[in-house]
């Protein structure tokens, strides 16, 4: 269990120090944008979030094939703490998108393709939280959270080419023909360097996230374990 502490507080600090790192390249390396100068500066985070949102509804779509093969709780453990990072991580996406769209498309929301998409993926999974809430039994709710995060994941590949099948005016940066923005190299290198910090992150908090849950899980447990006991008092007396 040290040993475990000692690499995840060392990832922990890698992942500061990339965060650091990309966000100096994003503000002092990546040159602007020749059509929309400084505010596409947003678009760096914009995208290693919406990134690590689709990349965390994957690991849970994952992690449920793992528990219904194998029935052990940590998998449910990490599909749990992935889908409540990946919901946060697509909040960030969104309000930064939002961000971005105000000075090019002068309006806060629009319902593109990509923006209504990504809302439908978001409450896909904010109703695999309201599941697990519903179901007290924690074999159970595995199972169902399981076969929810396997189904859910439907409306990540929805989103992700929800841009590339229908007419959007969302810029598609991978896999256009011909891009939306003037990349140069330094932007892409820039990119780059942001969807790897936010990956590291990411990996770093599923595991604090899922050490919690763990602890989580043994203090409902020992919970219901002194309502059981606290009963039969009462019914002894």
């Amino acid at each position: 269990m040290s040993f475990a502490n000692k690499n995840l507080k060392l990832l922990s600090f890698i992942a500061l120090l990339l965060v650091l790192a990309a966000f100096a390249m994003v503000m002092f390396y990546a040159p602007l944008e020749v059509n929309m100068g400084i505010v596409q500066k947003v678009f760096y985070f914009h995208v290693s979030s919406a990134w690590v949102g689709m990349l965390a509804f994957l690991v849970a779509a994952v992690c449920g094939i793992l528990y219904l093969n194998k029935k052990q709780l940590n998998y449910d453990f990490l599909a749990f703490s992935a889908i409540e990072i990946g919901l946060l991580f697509t909040a960030i996406a969104t309000f930064s998108g939002m961000i971005w769209a105000k000075p090019i498309w002068n309006t806060w929301w629009t319902w593109d393709p990509r923006l209504t998409t990504m809302t439908i993926m978001a409450f896909t999974y904010i109703g695999y939280l309201l599941l697990r809430r519903a179901v007290d039994n924690l074999e159970k709710r595995a199972r169902f959270s399981a076969v929810y995060a396997i189904i859910g994941f439907a409306s990540v590949p929805l989103t992700f080419f929800s841009s590339r099948l229908m007419r959007t005016i969302h810029p598609t940066i991978f896999g256009a023909d011909t891009g939306d923005m003037a990349m140069t190299p330094a932007m892409y290198q820039t990119m780059a360097a942001s969807i790897i910090t936010f990956t590291v992150l990411f990996a770093v908090l599923l595991w604090h996230r899922s050490i919690l849950a763990e602890r989580e899980s043994e203090v409902e447990t020992l919970r219901a374990q002194t309502e059981t006991l606290e009963f039969g008092e009462v019914q002894d007396d």
